[in-house]
């Protein structure tokens, strides 16, 4: 199992470039494998989740051609057309990645073939009948173990398009049900309980699906022409959330991270992070392939925490670890509610969280759908072990509030930011004065 050594550290600065955004990889790299011709796709994402993708890709039949150049990926597709996949001799395999699967899922289910998508230990705990449901109304025919994990044997067959109202605000569900739909006759529509990212929703449109939105429903209209494009993946927001923390905890700390992903559904975190008193800017917006990109500067400045619940939840939901693990560091401590969904990520992120702050030394409730974090009064974190349980969030919320800790921590089973950051800890330690 590997370990990271994370030492106390007086600053971090300079300018930043985290990896492609993985929400907007995985999707692109889908609709670019249901699209007729050569797309090709800039800055994809590096992470672990995102190869999952090409490789099953790739089995179906898909063109995947994958260079690094000048430390960015590029991507080229050769998109097989809405009704050019092949079946898979093997099992899809999705390792990690949930997007993967329950994307992939409403992609084969209206297939003329049949599919089995399986995953990691980790990934074959996950609940899955959340996005058999839907699929199932539309004609699929889905058999889950136990009727809720991967494996899934998926046997495609006719779909119709239908109304759906999701009962639980999922981006991965309103997406895998949007895929299906471009397979039925007639308009597929999913109703949201609150706005979630909406990534699949541009793409569609930039790769010519009809689209459209009326407050909390969107629509697809089925059997589209898909056309090949080029296009950019900014920079993971969410994996930029690390380093604005880091230089929020530090004092004297100055960084700026650049080309960064700025879409309205996914940067409700800036807003939060403003309202505590983080010195946030903006620079340099701009559009690229649908979604909004900019550099966002940040230096260190005193935090004065909050309560997180309600419909902001399902926009902070990968970025609830970092702003937990932030709470020490404020002068009221975090509070988050409504998050019951942590509980069902990679690992039980409530639990870990709590286990692994109490272990920093800081007061920490932990409740049956969120958490109590004590603030700076309840007295400074301490250097601990802190065991990620095979979670990359966990391993970087916890490297980057280490970093303001008495003492060392050490980050067990650290090699598990592959999933979404392989070099975060090289990046880390490049951006990081002691």
């Amino acid at each position: 199992m590997a370990k990271e050594t994370i030492k106390p550290a007086r600053s971090v600065s300079g300018v930043v470039e985290v990896p492609g955004d993985k929400s907007i990889s995985h999707r692109y790299a889908i609709l670019a494998a249901l699209a007729r011709g050569r797309s090709e796709i800039s800055r994809y994402s590096a992470a672990a989740d995102c190869r999952s993708t090409l490789d099953c890709l790739e089995r179906l039949g898909v063109g995947v051609d994958k260079n690094g150049r000048d430390g960015a990926t590029q991507v080229v597709i050769t998109g097989a057309g809405i009704d050019g996949l092949r079946a898979s001799r093997r099992p899809l395999d999705a390792g990690n990645s949930g997007t993967t699967m329950r994307l992939l899922a409403g992609v084969l289910a209206g297939q003329h073939f049949d599919s089995m998508l399986t995953g990691d230990s980790s990934l074959r705990r996950r609940p899955m009948r959340r996005v058999i449901e839907p699929l199932e109304r539309m004609g699929a025919r889905i058999e889950a173990h136990e009727a809720n994990f991967a494996p899934l044997e998926i046997r495609g067959s006719p779909l119709q398009s239908i109304q759906y109202t999701l009962p639980v605000a999922s981006a991965q569900v309103k997406s895998a049900v949007l895929l299906a739909g471009l397979f039925a006759d007639g308009e597929t529509s999913v109703e949201e309980p609150v706005a979630t990212r909406d990534h699949t929703e541009v793409a569609l449109r930039e790769f010519g699906a009809d689209v459209r939105r009326v407050g909390h429903v969107v629509a697809v209209s089925g059997r589209p022409r898909l056309e090949a494009r080029a296009a950019v993946v900014p920079g993971d927001l969410s994996s930029a959330v690390f380093f604005l923390a880091a230089a929020l905890i530090l004092p004297g700390s100055n960084l700026v991270i650049h080309n960064v992903g700025l879409n309205p559904t996914r940067s409700g975190v800036l807003d939060v992070l403003g309202g505590w008193g983080a010195p946030v800017k903006v620079l340099a917006l701009r559009g690229e392939s649908g979604e909004l990109i900019g550099d966002v500067s940040i230096r260190h400045a005193e935090l004065s925490g909050g309560t997180l619940s309600g419909e902001l939840v399902a926009q902070l939901i990968d970025e609830l670890p970092m702003l937990a693990a932030l709470g020490p560091y404020t002068e009221q401590g975090v509070e988050i509610r409504d998050a019951a969904e942590l509980r069902v990520k990679e690992s039980d992120r409530i639990a870990v969280l709590a286990e692994n702050l109490l272990r920093m030394g800081a007061q920490v409730e932990e409740l049956r759908d969120g958490l109590r974090i004590e603030g700076r009064a309840a007295g400074r974190l301490r250097g601990a072990e802190i065991d990620a349980r095979g979670d990359h969030r966990m391993a970087m919320a916890f490297a980057v509030a280490a970093l303001g800790a008495i003492g060392s921590s050490v980050i067990r089973d650290s090699d598990c930011v592959g999933i979404s950051y392989p070099d975060f800890f090289e990046v880390l330690e490049r951006a990081t004065e002691r």
